[in-house]
């Protein structure tokens, strides 16, 4: 399955918009020396979303089978109201994203993939395509119930492409605040760094894409503090960050270690499944106990 048209045009618009804006934010941050980029990083970053990109390719003929299965016993058409068509697709597959995102955060077994995307040190907006490599394998998976409700698998797949755009451009430290109507409603950078922070207080929260509303409805918002700086990256940081296989698989193998402990069957499944930091003996702590003894 090559890239749709609709994806071709948002490839050639976005990609002299990136160029320019991540050139513009390297030379800020080299003539402010702010360190926010180094070069094993960005080629880290790069790497991590060519492979993506490959393996997304490679899995669309078989991912668009069960998209276009649920569409074709959609349950309703709005094909006839084009502005309602749109806004709802926008907010239904936002809202796909946000659930995506939490589940990825919130069971190991996800959050091994995910973690690629926050390992590295450094937050700039090279660190928006340092993607989680094997989503395309399940993604499709939260468009299923849009799809059913009579949206057209590739209006999905290009709304997804458009919010990724905004995506990438919160990934940078900056923008300190935008106005409070926007923080309100939109995902800032502000909200976004706390995303990608290390800071126990920070942990597994902002998980929207574009919206920030879900974080506030189901109670995973945390505002950047001036008293409590973003530390980027993740708790355990990689002994190897720039070895171009362990820095995907990483957490699997750690996975493997803790599977083969001599516990019971049910405690090695857990290990797979519970959120990330889960020990059966407390030698290790979730994010969530953690931030109980804050």
């Amino acid at each position: 399955m090559t890239v749709t048209f609709h994806e071709q045009i948002l490839l050639l618009v976005t990609t002299p918009l990136y160029v320019v804006v991540i050139a513009a934010e390297i030379l800020i941050s080299h003539w402010k020396m702010k360190g926010f980029y180094s070069i094993k990083e960005v080629f880290n970053n790069i790497y991590l979303t060519l492979v993506n990109a490959g393996l997304d390719l490679l899995c669309r003929g078989f991912y668009l089978i069960p998209l276009l299965f649920c569409f074709h016993h959609q349950i309703i058409s709005l094909e006839n109201h084009l502005f309602v068509y749109w806004f709802l697709l926008f907010i239904l597959e936002d809202l796909a994203y946000y659930i995506e995102h939490r589940i990825d955060h919130s069971s190991r077994f996800f959050w091994a993939v995910h973690v690629t995307h926050h390992s590295s040190p450094e937050f700039n907006l090279t660190t928006g395509f340092r993607s989680s490599v094997f989503q395309p394998l399940y993604r499709f998976v939260y468009f299923l119930p849009i799809a059913f409700l009579g949206f057209k698998p590739i209006d999905i797949l290009f709304m997804f492409s458009i919010t990724q755009i905004y995506g990438v451009l919160v990934h940078t430290q900056y923008i300190k605040k935008m106005p409070a109507w926007f923080e309100a409603i939109m995902v800032s950078p502000s909200h976004h760094r706390v995303h990608h922070a290390s800071n126990v207080r920070y942990l597994d929260k902002n998980m929207g894409m574009v919206l920030i509303i879900w974080d506030k409805i189901f109670n995973s918002f945390q505002e950047e503090l001036t008293a409590e700086p973003p530390t980027f990256g993740i708790t355990s940081p990689l002994e190897e960050p720039n070895h171009k296989v362990k820095i995907i698989t990483h957490e699997w193998e750690n996975i493997l270690q803790d599977i083969k402990k001599p516990v019971p069957f049910l405690t090695r499944f857990k290990y797979i499944f519970m959120p990330p930091g889960w020990s059966h003996d407390g030698s290790r702590k979730t994010s969530r106990e953690l931030q109980n003894e804050l």
